[in-house]
């Protein structure tokens, strides 16, 4: 029985070196889709915004530059205090800084929920691996 981490925290958008704007971001992560943490944008007059990250990403980025194709995060600095995300899209490019802690915090969370490394474990490995031979099955035998 899987369950799930919410928390909500604040990040800055970054429109330039002397603006940005404070917005609020809604951090979900389901047990049931262990790989995954969806962050939901709450931008200033618009509909808000979801966007799924790899849950290993975020933990490899708050230490190191990490990320391929639409998205970039790394930490700021030398302390790990804050990290910056950069999101690309059709319609451009977002950059965002937040507080490193809040993002630890949570992530610590989804650890204790789902521990890293044991995404798919046991039983859910087996079923894993016989719908895949299943379906690969079926496939090859018409």
């Amino acid at each position: 029985m899987h369950s799930t981490v919410q928390a909500q925290m604040a990040m800055h958008l970054v429109v330039s070196s002397e603006l940005s704007f404070r917005i609020v971001v809604d951090l979900d992560y389901d047990g049931d889709d262990p790989f995954a943490v969806r962050f939901t944008f709450h931008l200033p007059g618009d509909e808000p915004v979801t966007w799924v990250f790899a849950r290993e990403l975020l933990v490899d980025g708050l230490s190191r530059p990490t990320g391929e194709g639409d998205v970039h995060i790394h930490p700021v600095g030398d302390d790990l205090a804050e990290v910056c995300l950069v999101l690309r899209s059709p319609e451009g490019d977002a950059l965002m800084r937040a507080a490193a802690p809040p993002l630890l915090a949570f992530l610590a969370r989804t650890d204790r929920l789902v521990p890293m490394g044991q995404e798919l474990s046991g039983g859910e490995l087996d079923e894993e691996l016989a719908s895949i031979l299943s379906t690969t099955g079926h496939e090859n035998a018409g």
